[in-house]
């Protein structure tokens, strides 16, 4: 499986920007894709996740309200809505598949086997 990030950018605090990823390669019906970002010097944080089936969808307190997962099972791509930006937004962010991911650990980087380039998004204030 492959993951092809794409959608960041520099955008003033308050802007909007979607994140997407697309996967190619084996299919697996039980996937479960996910954001992180990581910003420099900090570890890979967790940002949201959703289960190939639309169902379990969870975000990080701190995006709660402006970030929107979804996913487009045709095109196999998931998306991440980022609107009211702030500063504290930018990192890289990396999207992640899994397979038979379990709820409870969905938040847990090490139980994705395959990630994507990663994609900057940078946020003036």
């Amino acid at each position: 499986v492959q993951l092809q990030a794409s959608g960041g950018g520099l955008v003033q605090a308050g802007g909007s920007l979607t994140l997407s990823c697309a996967a190619s390669g084996r299919s697996y019906n039980t996937y479960t894709m996910a954001w992180f970002r990581q910003a420099p010097g900090k570890e890979r944080e967790f940002v949201s996740t959703i289960r190939w089936s639309g169902t379990s969808i969870f975000y990080t307190d701190s995006v709660k309200g402006r970030f929107t997962i979804s996913r487009d099972n045709v095109k196999k791509t998931v998306y991440l809505q980022m609107n009211s930006l702030k500063p504290e937004d930018t990192a890289v962010y990396y999207c992640a598949l899994g397979n038979r991911v379990i709820t409870s650990q969905a938040m847990n980087p090490s139980v994705y086997e395959f990630w994507g380039q990663g994609t900057q998004v940078t946020v003036s204030s």
